[in-house]
């Protein structure tokens, strides 16, 4: 997985340095749910590099929840295309600051909305967040690289540009398949191969290879949308219903 966006050394990553760049910013909350396996240690070594957990979320959150995202990232005609019911049960995998997690929570007032990050402060963070913008039906918990230890199955899983830093993923899918009620939905945007922003090219995954994987994991396709200018927008569902 790419644990430094766009190349860059985890060291060099503060968010005023990002501010106002084509850079990865979903990629950059994701980074932080897969590169803490050690909540502990705070550190992780892959590929022979040690890099560490997200802190200063505030400072990241003025790069996620920059409006300026807004205009490719659609987040409101993303959920609407999702058609989520006002009372479902969705976790936005890999949340980081809450940029599609609040507007989740605002989507389903009579469900609820669990966004799960490995970072704790980014977690610290999304629940303050909640708290202070009256989502009661919003919480943030901590997941690890292989299970977003979810408490009870839910509808819907959103995962915005994190499919490709999941280490393992037939198997972190095929444990997922048990997180979902009847007829759940997985949810899959991620950057295109040809796409100016995102990850290295050789960091990011096609889509007929997530449909593989997903297949392998007991998926199925049933929808996707095209019409996002960056990315792709796959839907999944539990292979036999």
């Amino acid at each position: 997985m790419c644990t430094a966006p766009c190349g860059m050394g985890r060291e060099t990553m503060r968010p005023d340095r990002w501010l106002g760049r084509s850079m990865c910013w979903r990629t950059l909350a994701a980074a932080a749910m897969f590169a803490l396996v050690g909540v502990a240690s705070g550190q992780h070594t892959h590929g022979g590099a040690a890099t560490h957990a997200f802190e200063n979320a505030e400072g990241w959150a003025r790069v996620f929840d920059d409006p300026a995202r807004d205009a490719w990232q659609q987040p409101d005609k993303v959920i609407a295309a999702l058609g989520i019911a006002s009372d479902a049960s969705v976790a936005d995998i890999g949340a980081g600051t809450g940029y599609f997690a609040v507007r989740l929570a605002r989507a389903v007032p009579k469900g609820r909305v669990i966004g799960v990050d490995a970072a704790p402060d980014m977690v610290r963070y999304l629940n303050e967040r909640a708290r202070r913008e009256d989502l009661a039906n919003l919480a943030a918990q901590l997941g690890t690289a292989d299970d977003p230890l979810l408490a009870a199955p839910v509808d819907l899983v959103l995962l915005v540009d994190v499919y490709h830093h999941i280490p393992a993923r037939e198997q972190y899918f095929a444990r997922l398949r048990g997180s979902l009620k009847p007829g759940g939905r997985v949810a899959v945007v991620d950057f295109r191969l040809d796409s100016p922003r995102g990850p290295p090219r050789e960091g990011r995954v096609s889509p007929d290879e997530v449909t593989r994987e997903m297949k392998a994991a007991g998926f199925e396709l049933v929808a996707q949308h095209a019409f996002l200018p960056d990315q792709y927008f796959l839907v999944f569902q539990s292979a036999g219903g």
